[in-house]
C-alpha cells in the first residue's frame, strides 16, 4: 500500500511507525532541474544543487506588499529572471497575509521550477509534525527541497533539539521519507550554537546573520561559517541589507556584495518588496566579483554605529522575522 506524503505526516503525528511512500512526486536523480536564465550560481555545499547567488525571501519586506497580484508578479519576475531559490516559514506573515499560503498560489502550477526551503519553529516534535503538514498545505505541495530548524538561539536551544526523539529526529525522519530533500537551521543570535549544531550533527545548509553583532562578541563569518563549510554544508547569508536601518549612507549592494565575498558563503537570502529591487540584484550578481580585503575592511568599519545600537528589534534575542500571531 502506497502513502502520499501528507498521509504520511497525518499518520506520524499519531504514531512513530515508519511508513513506506512513494517518493515518484519529489525531485530526485538530476540535482539540478532548475533554470538560472544565466544567472551565475553556486553549489549549495554536499546537496550538489547549484543556486543563484541570491535567494528571495518572502518574509515580513514581501509580506507588506499589501496588493497580493503585485506581491506574486514579483515571484512570477523571480521565476522568469532565473531566481529559483525560495525562502519561507511557518511563521512567516504580516497582518492578514500569510507568506507560505501566497508562495502556494504560485507552487501550485510552477513548483518544479522552485527549489523551495520553509521552517518550523515549534520544539516539540509532535507539534513539529503538525506545523510541516499545515506547511505543506499552505504551499500547495507534498515535499520540499529544504526543511530548516527556524532561529537556533542557543546552546541549550541545541540540547533540547537534537535530545533523543526530539525536533532533529523528526526532519531525519522527513527527509528519510522523501519529504524534504535536504534539512538544515537557521540563527542570528549565538555563533557557538550554530557552530555546535553544524559540527555535531548532520545537517545540509546554514541560514546565518551576517554583520549581526560587534565583531568579537559573535563570530559567524569566522567561526560558524567555517565549521558549517567543513563539513560540507551550504551556507547562506541572512540580514545583509538591515545594517542600513542604522547607516543609511550603506550602499545595498556592496552590503550585498560583502556578503557574497565572505569566504564559504554560498548564497544570500534578500527579502524582495519589488520588481525594481529583483532587477537590482540581478546587476549586482551578474557583474559579481568577490572584493578585496581593504574593500572589506573598509565596509566593516564603517558599520561601527551599526554595531553600537541596541533599539532595533531584529537585533532582540528572541526576534523572528515576520512572525504570525
Amino acid at each position: 500500500m502506497k502513502y502520499t506524503r501528507r498521509e504520511f505526516i497525518k499518520a506520524g503525528v499519531a504514531t512513530t511507525a515508519a511508513i513506506a511512500i512513494d517518493p515518484k512526486s519529489a525531485v530526485s536523480g538530476n540535482k539540478n532541474p532548475y533554470d538560472a536564465k544565466n544567472l551565475p550560481t553556486a553549489t549549495l555545499g554536499k546537496t550538489g544543487v547549484r543556486i543563484p547567488l541570491i535567494g528571495i525571501g518572502t518574509g515580513s519586506r514581501w509580506c507588506s506588499v499589501s496588493n497580493e497580484e503585485e506581491a506574486l508578479k514579483i515571484l512570477e519576475f523571480a521565476l522568469e529572471n532565473g531566481f529559483y531559490f525560495w525562502d519561507t516559514a511557518s511563521i512567516y506573515g504580516r497582518g492578514d497575509v500569510v507568506s507560505e499560503e501566497r508562495l502556494g498560489k504560485i507552487l501550485k502550477h510552477r513548483r518544479k521550477e522552485v527549489f523551495l526551503a520553509t521552517k518550523c519553529r515549534d520544539r516539540n516534535p509532535e507539534k513539529t509534525k503538525r506545523e510541516i503538514e499545515r506547511s505543506l498545505n499552505r504551499l500547495n505541495t507534498d515535499h520540499l527541497d529544504l526543511l530548516q530548524i527556524h532561529s537556533i538561539e542557543s546552546v541549550e536551544d541545541v540540547k533540547e533539539i537534537t535530545k533523543k526523539n526530539g525536533m532533529y529526529s523528526v526532519l531525519q525522519n522527513m527527509k528519510e521519507q522523501g519529504i524534504t530533500r535536504f534539512i538544515g537551521f537557521s540563527g542570528h543570535t549565538s555563533a557557538r550554537a550554530m557552530a555546535l549544531a553544524a559540527n555535531d550533527f548532520d545537517f545540509d545548509n546554514m541560514l546565518i546573520a551576517l554583520n549581526h553583532f560587534k565583531d568579537g562578541v559573535q563570530k559567524f563569518e569566522e567561526d560558524a561559517v567555517q565549521v558549517a563549510a567543513k563539513k560540507g554544508m551550504g551556507v547562506m547569508a541572512m540580514k545583509v541589507i538591515r545594517p542600513r536601518e542604522t547607516v543609511v549612507s550603506l550602499n545595498p549592494a556592496d552590503l550585498v556584495r560583502y556578503a557574497l565575498s565572505v569566504k564559504n558563503i554560498t548564497g544570500a537570502v534578500i527579502g524582495i518588496d519589488s520588481i525594481d529591487v529583483l532587477k537590482k540584484n540581478k546587476e549586482v550578481i551578474t557583474n559579481f566579483k568577490p572584493l578585496d580585503e581593504a574593500k572589506m575592511k573598509e565596509l566593516r568599519m564603517s558599520l561601527t554605529p551599526f554595531f553600537r545600537s541596541n533599539k532595533l528589534e531584529w537585533m532582540q534575542p528572541l526576534y523572528c522575522d515576520g512572525m504570525l500571531a
